[in-house]
């Protein structure tokens, strides 16, 4: 497999307050790559800057072997770059439907055919179609979040703590969806705060402390990697 995602000492921050310092890394195509590191360590910096959100004041992004470094955000997203952020961000007034109609028409016919299929893929996003996003639970708006980055027919999906606050079961139900899509074929950077889930799913793995990477590995190295047990782990 070769790398569709990379990142070269890239810096990034708000303002006067630089966030990433000198972040390099990299993405397979095809595997999914976990992110992870405590509170405030930078990792939904790094998925914002990636996307376009969060300006970027050094360092370089190729994606699918383009430079996407000044790529403005709806570009990256037109070549197949996509986040599924923080906090869901529905369009809350609209339906279920409608929120995955918004985002298919950035696809435009294309997308718009996806829809019939994310809603066979996703049962329960079928039978709350009409109801307006805002209305739905917070298991069911996570849902509604991935299968709308779904609809705009990603090759890489950037998400962002796609678990936070969810009960068990659907944590359950969460992670099963995004192993799903990676054994579609569409490769994945999961920022996610369950370590020991994040870890046992990826393929390959980095942790982050104060805005820098400080290890590397697979999956499996890290999960019985002493410090990351210690601090992550609960060792």
């Amino acid at each position: 497999m070769s790398d569709l995602l990379t990142i070269d000492a890239l810096r990034a921050g708000y303002g006067n307050i630089v966030v990433l310092h000198d972040v390099s890394l990299a993405l397979r195509e095809g595997a999914l790559c976990a992110i992870v590191g405590a509170n405030g360590a930078g990792k939904t910096t790094l998925l914002m800057s990636l996307a376009g959100v969060v300006p970027i004041r050094g360092g370089h992004i190729h994606f699918d072997g383009a430079d996407i470094t000044r790529m403005a955000s709806h570009e990256r997203v037109r070549h197949g770059l996509v986040l599924v952020p923080e906090g869901r961000r529905m369009l809350s007034g609209m339906t279920v439907e409608e929120n995955l109609q918004v985002a298919a028409a950035a696809r435009g016919a294309e997308g718009f055919a996806r829809v019939p299929g994310l809603l066979d893929r996703f049962p329960i996003l079928r039978t709350r179609r009409n109801v307006a996003a805002g209305s739905l639970s917070g298991g069911e708006q996570q849902m509604l979040a991935i299968a709308r980055a779904l609809a705009i027919g990603p090759r890489a999906l950037l998400l962002d703590e796609p678990s936070m606050g969810l009960a068990p079961k659907l944590v359950d139900e969460i992670f099963a969806i995004v192993a799903d899509e990676r054994s579609r074929g569409t490769s994945i950077l999961l920022v996610e705060q369950n370590a020991r889930r994040a870890l046992a799913l990826a393929d390959h793995a980095y942790v982050m402390e104060r805005g820098r990477i400080v290890l590397e590995g697979t999956g499996q190295e890290l999960a019985t990697h002493r410090d990351v047990v210690a601090a992550y782990l609960g060792g």
